[in-house]
């Protein structure tokens, strides 16, 4: 059985936008917990989740240019919320989704690139 990486991205592409979908709409309120918690504005709360909506949007198109700019978006937003966790010091726990998401992204990126 061969598996081509055409499939391992799109694959990816999907459970991106299910994850970014499920964590900044359907579970909102943890993420303004989180914001608050944090001490960080709820403009720039408003901000990233735009911007990840739009960018996992991006990725769902089959235009290389697309994916490409989703993809580094992204990729750009989770190295913040990883440097994010660092800088709170949070438990290795919590950040675990922003790291295999910022892998995902790379994959991604690294698949148009």
């Amino acid at each position: 059985m061969f598996v081509s990486i055409e499939s391992i991205v799109g694959g990816l592409k999907i459970v991106t936008g299910v994850a970014i979908f499920f964590v900044w709409v359907v579970r909102y309120d943890n993420i303004k917990k989180e914001f608050v918690q944090y001490g960080l504005p709820t403009w720039l709360r408003d901000i990233v989740g735009i911007l990840k909506i739009s960018f996992v949007a991006l990725l769902q198109f089959p235009n290389v240019e697309y994916t490409r700019m989703g993809s580094l978006g992204i990729t750009i937003l989770m190295i913040g919320a990883v440097l994010t966790h660092v800088r709170m010091k949070s438990d290795f726990r919590m950040y675990i989704p922003s790291v295999a998401m910022l892998g995902i992204s790379l994959i991604i990126l690294a698949s148009v690139l």
